[in-house]
This record gives structure tokens, C-alpha cells and sequence, in this order.
């Protein structure tokens, strides 16, 4: 997560005052996406099982399978 400029590229979600954007392109490989504010920052789930020791996915798209 970071903050970061719209594009054309981009959904833009909008959740309890809060703007989400978000690569439509990863978004379609790690769908779906929950964020939540917790006692210790922001927590982010999403349908990409990181457990297999993949541990980031780039802005660009790009997730381990």
C-alpha cells in the first residue's frame, strides 16, 4: 500500500471517507481486496495466497502464482 496519483489505469474506490486506487490490472489477479485499520496500522488480505513464499506483488501487476 502507498500513496499514490490517479490514472487511467486506475479504479478508484471510495470507502468511509477513504480513496482507494488501485491498478485495474492488479487488481484483476488479486481480487478480492479487504483492507482493515487495526490496534497496529492498516492490514491487507486479498485473494493471492502469499503463504507459499511469495511475499510481494509489484505495482505493476505482477503477483507469484
Amino acid at each position: 500500500m502507498a500513496l499514490d496519483e490517479s490514472k487511467d489505469t486506475d479504479n478508484k474506490y471510495t470507502v468511509d471517507n477513504f480513496q482507494y486506487v488501485v491498478n485495474k490490472d492488479f487488481m484483476e489477479k488479486v481480487k478480492p481486496i479487504k483492507i482493515d485499520f487495526t490496534a497496529f496500522g492498516f492490514k491487507v488480505s486479498s485473494g493471492v495466497d502469499f503463504s507459499s513464499g511469495c511475499s510481494s506483488c509489484s505495482t505493476t501487476g505482477s503477483c507469484c502464482s
